[in-house]
């Protein structure tokens, strides 16, 4: 889900669930967006520049903010899939994910 924010000049809220695969990850990235995580199912490693990872179960949340690189982002299962709900406030038109090379 997508909605822009009327009283948000420029902004839009985005809603989105992401699965990943027994041992799936993704690249380094960072979302220019005040990003909230909610862990639905298994386990997750997150974590951004200059923190520490940190493992989330099913029920725990994690924060992103717009200057944040997101560095590991991974199922901290070799065996389940991992699950998890996405609420970002980003601009209108930015990409909700930025590759950083």
């Amino acid at each position: 889900m997508q909605q822009n924010l009327a009283d948000l000049k420029n902004k839009e809220g985005l809603v989105l669930t992401v699965e990943y695969a027994p041992g799936a990850s993704s690249t380094a990235h960072k979302h220019d967006a005040h990003t909230f995580v909610y862990v639905l199912e298994g386990a997750v490693i997150m974590q951004v520049a200059g923190g520490d990872p940190v493992e989330l179960k099913a029920g725990q949340t994690f924060y992103e903010s717009p200057k944040d690189v997101h560095v590991v982002s991974k199922n901290a299962s070799d065996s389940q899939t991992a699950k998890f709900l996405v609420f970002s406030l980003k601009e209108k038109g930015v990409a909700v994910v930025i590759p950083i090379q």
